[in-house]
C-alpha cells in the first residue's frame, strides 16, 4: 500500500525499516514516527548499537553461534558438558534452548536445513565442521533439535547416517514440540521437557 510522505528523510527511513522481517510499510511508519519523538541521544545510541553489532559480531569457530570472540562463551565455559552436543538449525534455536535452563552441553549451529526444493544441500550447511568435531572432540551423545518438518527430518537422517558407525549415542527431542513446529516458537516449559525427556534416534 502506497503512503504519502511529507519528507524524503521520513520516506527513506520508512523504506529501510520496512526491509526488516515482519515489518510492513505502515508498521515502519509508526516506528519512524516513534523515533522522531525520542530524544536524539536515545536514537543515536540505537543506531550506534546496531552498527557496532553488525561490524563487530562474529561467529564461533567451533559451533557457529554468534560471539564477540573466536570461541563463544558457551564453548569456552568449563561448566558445560563437552561430551554432549545439540544440533540446531540456527542461532535463534540456541537462544530458545538456553532460555529453558535445562541444557548444559554444547551446540552446533547448521545454518539451515537440507532442502532440495530450495537448492540447499548438505554442503551448504555446517555439517562437515560438525563431523570434524566428532573426530576431534570427546563427544558421547548427539541430540537432534531440529524442526519437526520434512526438511528437519531429512537433515536428521542425513547426519545420522554419517554417525552410524561411530560409538555415539544419538537422540532427538521428545515430541512435546508438535509436528511442523519451529524450535524457536516452542514455549520454554515444553522445550525444556523435550530436551530432558529426549528419545533415542534410530533414523525411522
Amino acid at each position: 500500500m502506497d503512503l504519502n510522505f511529507s519528507s524524503y528523510l521520513l520516506e527513506d527511513a520508512v523504506n529501510e525499516l520496512s526491509k526488516l522481517p515482519g515489518i510492513g510499510k505502515r508498521s515502519a511508519m509508526r516506528l519512524a514516527l516513534h523515533l522522531l519523538k525520542q530524544e536524539k541521544p536515545h536514537v543515536k545510541r540505537l543506531g550506534e548499537s546496531l552498527i557496532k553489532m553488525r561490524e563487530e559480531m562474529r561467529f564461533c569457530k567451533k559451533c557457529h553461534n554468534i560471539s564477540e570472540k573466536e570461541i563463544c562463551n558457551i564453548c569456552s565455559s568449563p561448566k558445560r558438558d563437552a561430551s554432549l552436543i545439540c544440533i540446531v538449525e540456527d542461532i535463534r534455536d540456541v537462544l530458545a534452548i538456553e532460555n529453558t535452563g535445562q541444557f548444559t552441553g554444547l551446540y552446533h549451529v547448521l545454518g539451515g536445513l537440507i532442502s532440495p526444493m530450495d537448492g540447499i544441500s548438505p554442503s551448504d550447511l555446517e555439517i562437515r565442521s560438525f563431523l570434524t568435531r566428532i573426530e576431534e572432540e570427546k563427544i558421547e551423545e548427539v541430540i537432534f533439535a531440529l524442526a519437526a518438518t520434512v526438511e528437519g527430518d531429512t537433515t536428521n537422517f542425513y547426519i545420522f547416517k554419517q554417525l552410524k558407525n561411530k560409538k555415539i549415542k544419538v537422540s532427538s527431542l521428545a515430541r512435546g514440540v508438535a509436528i511442523g513446529d519451529e524450535i524457536e516458537f516452542a514455549d520454554e516449559v515444553t522445550l525444556g521437557r523435550s530436551i530432558t525427556q529426549r528419545l533415542p534416534y534410530n533414523g525411522a
